[in-house]
């Protein structure tokens, strides 16, 4: 019985790119290509009905951006890894992505010879990051370090006050932050209670200045 193949899909909206990219990817036989689309939308449609294993997404596609699906796959708990493909070098995206939980982050000029070492990472788990982006991942790690170098309680919140504080770092309101989490405002605000207790940041004001300045970290 031959290796079990990785199964994949590609999003991409530039027809010659979308093409190219497949047929390096053809080459290889431990891949199998399920299917591809030229949007966000029937991307997500055909992650949901094929089931792949890997996702390989264009960060900015029409109808719905890579950003987008990865957060509505989240929401319904899907269980798919991501490949970002993007012509950005641009440290702010890569930390929303990782915050997503993305495996694979890979520049379009260079996707020609890093794809397929990148699935197969990704396939096993490991993150792939384009070589020439290493900086950012060491960056990341850095900033981290720091934040929990200056806030060691961080460690004491639950996954649920982490959840809120990452919602409140993308500036919404507790009625929005209730809504995405299926709990009431009230009890929103009782964790934003919880959370500035547990950090010593005194008053919803610190709280939230504490949650923007540190959002591309917060998980």
């Amino acid at each position: 019985m031959g290796k079990k193949k990785i199964k994949i899909i590609i999003a991409d909206d530039h027809p010659i790119f979308r093409s190219g990219l497949k047929k390096i990817i053809e080459t290889d036989n431990e891949i199998e290509i399920l299917g591809d689309a030229d949007n966000g939308e029937t991307a997500l449609n055909k992650i949901l009905e094929l089931n792949p294993e890997i996702a390989i997404l264009d960060i900015d596609m029409p109808k719905m951006t890579g950003m987008q699906i990865l957060k509505e796959i989240n929401k319904r708990k899907f269980i798919v890894k991501v490949i970002f493909l993007t012509v950005y070098s641009d440290e702010s995206i890569f930390d929303e992505a990782m915050n997503l939980g993305i495996l694979g982050y890979v520049l379009k000029d260079s996707a020609i010879t890093d794809i397929i070492d990148c699935i197969k990472c990704v396939a096993q788990e490991k993150y792939y990051i384009t070589p020439s982006l290493s900086d950012f991942l060491l960056n990341r790690k850095a900033k981290l370090k720091r934040m929990e170098e200056n806030k060691p309680s961080l460690r004491l919140l639950t996954k649920t006050e982490m959840k809120v504080l990452t919602l409140l770092s993308e500036g919404k309101t507790s009625r929005q932050i209730g809504e995405e989490m299926f709990i009431s405002p009230k009890t929103v605000d009782n964790h934003k209670s919880n959370i500035g207790e547990k950090l010593e940041l005194h008053g919803i004001h610190s709280l939230i200045k504490f949650a923007i300045e540190n959002k591309a970290i917060l998980q």
